[in-house]
């Protein structure tokens, strides 16, 4: 498979040869390049050139020759319609009668929208970015480890843990490098997946994740995030750390979703009709999160709709509107993240489990420590673990996973413009640190083991 760089140094060959005659000295006039002798560098053979056509170029080269966006990424066998060709064909069209008749028509469409940009399609950045052997392996296996935790075939106690979200690319492969080493030390007892949030849903404004706005600075540079985001995905799962993450949009999944082992529908969308078709679709199993109030019905409901085959509108890996006919997910589960109340204790799960029973469901549960368990203080995340610890070690074997938010740093900052930001410190919800997240896995491996011995006795 050809890389990026070669791809577009032959289609820039193309475009020379056949719009401008080969003369690149047109084609640096009509784009803008100053010296035609850095066109040459462009195109050539050595590597070093391919290299200087980098994503802004190749954007600005398609606007200037009326070329369609990122039609230098894609292998080409000729040009489309020269753009003076077009423009005196869309002319006749206008002097048609039948065009005549709408001329006048008020405007109603995209009244609000400030701008549409092109999106890469799916497929490109997975050319850029592809799924590796050992990654590929590692995510199916962790899928198939998941589905035996939740269905009884696996008595360890599947661990997501990492930071709120991902900001830093450096910071999240020093977290990933450390906790690959707490994954092997504990593989006996727990199953530890890296949580990868890129999206982040908000209850009015703020900074909604990596993908959206990876700058940090508002300049909302998306297709930069979405590679930026697949390159982490990809690096993390090479480093022996399989992945988790939310769901939020509903077309990144195209992008990163062959990179997840597991996923979540948050507190905000758990209610939402489309994410859960598209969970009904997911290869990985996902978690449905109780709602903001603590309501588990709707976390029940999901769970329900996305066992279920759906049809709905989606895109394809080329980037091109489809119908997607999914078959259904049979690896959903809820995730008590607390309401108005926590419900992490033995009580809230008695009385959770009750519910997923009465609606024909089986009875496992996984508990999120941090949110509105921990009353929004990081800190008490420590002491929902304990608990959660104490219950595994009494022998409820209903609780197979649990969702812990740890960064490198304890606590969180502010993204202030123009200030610097602490390496390894959350700019999102406050983490507990390394040293805090390395004692909690080991108090909760300890729980396993203790229920392990207490089943193993019969007691």
């Amino acid at each position: 498979m050809q890389a990026i760089p070669d791809i577009r140094r032959q289609n820039l060959r193309l475009l020379i040869a056949h719009r401008f005659g080969g003369r690149q000295v047109d084609f640096a006039r009509t784009v803008g390049i100053a010296q035609s002798s850095y066109v040459s560098r462009l195109l050539s053979t050595d590597g070093s050139g391919g290299r200087n056509l980098g994503e802004e170029l190749s954007r600005k080269i398609e606007i200037a020759c009326g070329l369609p966006p990122f039609w230098l990424d894609q292998p080409q066998i000729g040009l489309p319609l020269d753009p003076h060709a077009a423009t005196q064909r869309i002319q006749h069209l206008i002097g048609h009668p039948a065009m005549n008749q709408t001329r006048h028509i008020a405007k109603t469409d995209d009244t609000r929208i400030k701008e549409i940009k092109e999106l890469a399609p799916p497929s490109h950045v997975l050319r850029e970015y592809p799924i590796t052997e050992g990654a590929a392996q590692l995510t199916l296996e962790t899928r198939q480890a998941i589905h035996r935790i939740l269905h009884g075939a696996d008595d360890r106690l599947l661990v997501i843990i990492g930071p709120c979200s991902i900001h830093d690319y450096d910071a999240a492969m020093e977290y990933a490098r450390r906790l690959q080493e707490e994954k092997v030390r504990h593989e006996q007892d727990l199953l530890v997946v890296m949580r990868v949030y890129f999206e982040k849903p908000r209850t009015t404004v703020g900074w909604k994740g990596l993908i959206n706005d990876p700058m940090l600075d508002g300049s909302y540079r998306i297709n930069e995030g979405i590679r930026l985001a697949r390159k982490l995905l990809h690096d993390i799962n090479d480093a022996g750390v399989p992945a988790a993450t939310e769901y939020l949009d509903m077309i990144t999944p195209q992008y990163l979703s062959d990179l997840i082992s597991w996923g979540a529908i948050g507190a905000r969308t758990t209610e939402s009709q489309v994410h859960r078709e598209l969970a009904s679709g997911l290869s990985c199993p996902v978690g449905f999160k109780n709602g903001t109030d603590g309501n588990i019905r709707i976390a029940v409901d999901a769970i329900k709709a996305a066992n279920a085959p759906h049809h709905f509108l989606s895109v394809t890996k080329a980037g091109h509107s489809a119908i997607v006919s999914t078959m259904g997910n049979e690896d959903c589960h809820v995730i008590l993240r607390g309401g108005k109340t926590p419900n992490y204790d033995a009580a809230s799960v008695d009385a959770s489990c009750q519910q997923l029973s009465a609606a024909g469901l089986a009875q496992k549960v996984m508990i999120d420590f941090s949110h509105a368990n921990s009353s929004k203080q990081y800190q008490r995340q420590m002491d929902v673990g304990a608990d959660v610890s104490n219950q595994l070690a009494s022998g409820d074997e209903r609780i197979f996973g649990v969702m812990v938010e740890s960064h490198l740093c304890a606590g969180r900052q502010d993204l202030i413009p123009g200030q610097p930001l602490t390496y390894g410190q959350s700019i999102t919800d406050a983490c507990i640190d390394w040293d805090n997240s390395r004692e909690l896995m080991t108090l909760l491996a300890e729980g396993v083991r203790a229920r392990r011995l207490k089943r193993t006795r019969g007691e």
